[in-house]
């Protein structure tokens, strides 16, 4: 049928498509590709002697510093990225399972399930600054309720969120709090996705509730918690906001994150060049990570199949 149309029309419909996607190209090559060239093209540079001279180019020097403990910059970057992997480590071990505890406890039929899922996702669709805000209200040293709940019971106070030693582990509350309801949706919509028929055969062959949930449902779930295990870790690396509002954004080394020093460094305009190459870092972490558990992900559907 195609014959029979004029040139003109022809060209056009197959044209077509390729201007429709053009803006979407253009955008992602302007906002995403062109900075990520940029970003790896600056880390290979160091600033001139005075804001006159041009950027002195130094190869992977900036790279070898970040990685030498002797240097300035290098030795606060190892216990940085340390506090990182804890705090996403922590995170993602913690909230993943309460998530999927929680989606198990809305997925019933029970009485008053839908204030018990508002209940549960609640926090989540809280703006970030206003999550953290409602926390350092609650860390607060004087007027703050955990604190008067410590008091009242006969001990000490604990400076939420001035003690180094202690900071993160009050951030690392406020992202579980705030992001085990989101995470609990994708878990929730995994399990109302698996036939009732399964649970129903299994019954009739003598299994109980949790010979169902260990052998049925937790590996039928495999596939939403290998997403959400990436989703969250890669979350947890960029978190910002928590520790800005909680820690009144000076927080010490013992008590700060990966993403937030880069910032730190940003706005004390120090060596542009070692920002970059954080951040070429960071991202190459969090590509590799990604990749993996989508090649598992891959492989674990093979296997299914």
């Amino acid at each position: 049928m195609s014959e029979h149309l004029p040139e003109k029309t022809r060209n056009w419909s197959i044209l077509t498509p390729y201007l429709l996607v053009a803006p979407t190209v253009i955008l992602v090559f302007l906002f995403t590709v062109y900075p990520s060239f940029q970003t790896i093209y600056q880390s290979l540079f160091q600033p001139g002697l005075s804001r006159s001279d041009p950027p002195i180019f130094v190869g992977l020097q900036n790279y070898v510093d970040l990685f030498d403990s002797t240097h300035f910059l290098g030795s606060r970057l190892m216990l940085i990225f340390r506090n990182t992997l804890v705090f996403a480590g922590a995170t993602v071990a913690i909230s993943l399972p309460i998530a999927l505890v929680m989606a198990l406890l809305v997925n019933r039929r029970v009485r008053g399930l839908a204030l018990w899922r508002f209940s549960f996702f609640y926090p989540t669709v809280l703006p970030l600054i206003g999550a953290a805000s409602i926390w350092a209200f609650l860390y607060a040293d004087t007027v703050g309720l955990i604190n008067t709940v410590l008091r009242s019971l006969g001990l000490p106070s604990v400076n939420w969120t001035g003690d180094p030693n202690v900071v993160l582990l009050s951030v690392t509350v406020v992202n579980i709090w705030k992001q085990t309801g989101f995470y609990m949706i994708f878990y929730l919509a995994g399990l109302q996705s698996i036939p009732r028929d399964i649970y129903e055969a299994a019954a009739l062959d003598g299994a109980g509730y949790f010979q169902q949930l260990f052998r049925l449902t937790l590996p039928l779930l495999r596939r939403t918690t290998l997403f959400l295990l990436i989703v969250s870790f890669t979350y947890a690396f960029q978190t910002v906001e928590h520790l800005q509002v909680l820690n009144q954004g000076n927080p010490a080394d013992r008590g700060n994150l990966l993403l937030y020093f880069v910032f730190q460094l940003i706005g004390s305009r120090r060596n542009l060049g070692y920002v970059n190459a954080i951040t070429v870092i960071l991202v190459g972490l969090l590509l590799i990570f990604t990749i993996s558990n989508f090649l598992i992900f891959e492989r674990g559907g093979d296997d299914d199949q």
